[in-house]
């Protein structure tokens, strides 16, 4: 029997009234949900207040209320590098996004899973400089993986689901989702978060060529010389697992780039150190002599291989594994390049391994370990204690690597000497452990970094290894960590100067310290104290210890380490500018 018309309409009538109908800003809060984000980072303002009145509505995320919104994006970084979870800020519109363009880039350089939701003035004030209007797509447009201006409230939901879906698949990245104000507070039919996203114009390739992998193969175990190279996109795949394997399997040397550390055990003999500008001489001499090199999830920066054509001086075959194309060849020319996600096709290369009639060459492979073993004898970490009467930086995170290298530690850096000396005296056997800023080389990210992990990881130990420059920069979220009880250690390497920039005018400007000098630096002790944390003021090599081991000690309390250190120590092996990777200065007397 038919329906009558009126019998339609009332359906129909009934159908619209089972849809309720949500505000844009309750079904972005319905979006995180539904991403499961636990957290998120932000700064309130009046182009997002619809948003944050939603959020006062919820219970299941917890915002964290930053002091500026540089840091509500490093925060958010931070939690996203500890754990691989996508990370969520909110900022308001104008300045709030400005202030956040510096944690975005910095997010972008280092391929960070993150999804930036900004406020924006109403769709009808747009391009008409209203208040606190700036062109956040615009903008953005450069440092992010994408963008998006939401003009209808209807488009919110779809909107989200692709946002998250680019930050964390493919190359991961930042994305900036721009909501006006009038699309957060219009109320629109809902029905639901999407189950699943289809995008036409992008579906990143995950399975590695089965042939390229085959040529791979034979490369690798032809090799006479090999060497395995790799660095950040090794974590951001969660391959560690899957690299450790095929090393354990090959006995191959390999090495991990500043972003790489942890990806590979430290300890393991097989491991030469971290290679580049401050990289071991054995680490540097296998990049630079060996016959066979398998990169992986690395771009070969700058940082890495110094100049491109004193590299390319020598002859040897090139292996790239990389889930984004664009990265493959852009600096240096490879013979067998590999697009997928690192962890499918490291495990494609392992199954190969294993069923493989060609086995290396021992003889050769030892002889290559002979070589290596004679460059790893200069012992270029070695440094000098002097005369015990002032603290060396790396003696301060070699005992605090001795003393928590049993414990589930973190360690975050700022960017500077302090950076460097983390990186070479810290040795990270685990992944996701050594948190920095590097391909940007962002000062400031050290605490903000710290407060992140900390919430995400509550019961493991979080340390902050930063300088009386870097620190200052972020070092108001002192008071986030009171307020949301992120009980961090900060320990200060103070030399008084930017160090980074005084070796290098000291090495290539001939000791003229320009602006390098940092005069009028507060009292740390007392500026702790007044955030209600712990200050201590470390000036003796013997109190070093007992310092740590107090802080540690206090383990629900913000403890704030001022280390004054040497200021005219210099981080050694040294590669200068446009110089090759094997030209490396090994100390003072090089200068």
């Amino acid at each position: 029997m038919e329906l009558s018309k009126a019998e339609h309409a009332s359906a129909a009538a009934a159908d619209a009234a089972a849809i309720p109908e949500l505000r844009g800003a309750e079904i972005l809060v319905k979006a995180l949900q539904a991403e499961n984000v636990k957290y998120i980072w932000g700064y309130p303002g009046g182009a997002v207040l619809h948003i944050y009145d939603a959020f006062f509505k919820q219970d299941t995320i917890q915002h964290v209320l930053v002091r500026h919104e540089q840091a509500a994006v490093h925060a958010a970084d931070g939690y996203a590098r500890a754990t691989g979870d996508v990370g969520v800020a909110l900022v308001t519109s104008g300045p709030g996004v400005t202030n956040a363009v510096t944690g975005i880039a910095t997010a972008y350089m280092d391929s960070i899973p993150m999804v930036i939701i900004t406020g924006q003035v109403p769709t009808h004030a747009i391009g008409l400089d209203a208040f606190q209007e700036c062109d956040t797509v615009g903008i953005t447009r450069p440092i992010v993986k994408h963008n998006f201006l939401v003009k209808d409230a209807r488009d919110l939901a779809d909107t989200m689901k692709k946002a998250f879906h680019i930050a964390r698949s493919g190359r991961p990245g930042p994305v900036v989702v721009d909501i006006p104000k009038d699309v957060s507070f219009k109320k629109v039919p809902y029905s639901g978060y999407p189950a699943s996203v289809e995008m036409r114009s992008y579906n990143p390739v995950r399975k590695g060529h089965g042939g390229q992998i085959r040529k791979a193969l034979q490369l690798l175990l032809t090799a006479k010389r090999p060497y395995i190279y790799t660095g950040g996109g090794v974590l951001l795949s969660n391959a560690s697992t899957e690299l450790r394997t095929l090393v354990d399997m090959l006995g191959y040397p390999c090495t991990n780039t500043l972003m790489g550390l942890g990806a590979y055990p430290a300890s393991d003999r097989k491991f030469l150190g971290m290679l580049g500008m401050h990289g071991t001489v054995e680490a540097n001499n296998a990049m630079q002599n060996c016959d066979v090199l398998l990169a992986v999830g690395a771009r070969f920066d700058d940082r890495v291989i110094g100049n491109p054509k004193h590299f390319a001086q020598n002859e040897r075959k090139i292996i790239h594994i990389d889930i984004d194309p664009s990265s493959i060849s852009k600096r240096v020319k490879v013979d067998i390049p590999i697009v997928g996600d690192v962890k499918e096709v490291l495990n494609e290369l392992i199954a190969m391994v294993k069923e493989s009639a060609i086995k290396p060459d021992g003889n050769a492979l030892g002889a290559w370990w002979d070589t290596i073993e004679g460059w790893r004898k200069r012992d270029c970490m070695k440094y000098s204690l002097g005369k015990g009467d002032v603290i060396k930086p790396q003696y301060v995170v070699e005992t605090l690597w001795n003393m928590t290298k049993d414990a589930d530690t973190y360690i975050t850096s700022d960017v500077g000497q302090h950076q460097m000396w983390a990186a070479q005296y810290y040795k990270f056997d685990e992944p996701r452990r050594w948190i920095n800023s590097g391909g940007l080389g962002t000062m400031g990210v050290g605490i903000p970094y710290a407060m992140g992990i900390k919430l995400a990881k509550p019961e493991s130990e979080v340390f902050c290894i930063t300088g009386e420059g870097s620190v200052q920069m972020c070092i108001q979220e002192l008071s986030t960590c009171l307020q949301y009880n992120t009980p961090i250690k900060i320990c200060a390497l103070n030399n008084r100067y930017l160090g980074m920039v005084r070796q290098w005018q000291e090495i290539d400007y001939e000791g003229r310290y320009s602006h390098s000098y940092m005069d009028a630096l507060p009292n740390f002790v007392k500026l702790a104290e007044a955030y209600g944390h712990v200050g201590m003021l470390i000036e003796r090599p013997e109190d070093v210890e007992p310092a740590l081991r107090e802080a540690r000690r206090l383990k629900d309390r913000t403890v704030f380490m001022d280390f004054r250190t040497d200021p005219t120590e210099n981080v050694f092996p040294m590669v200068q500018a446009g110089k090759g990777i094997t030209e490396m200065l090994l100390g003072s007397e090089d200068l």
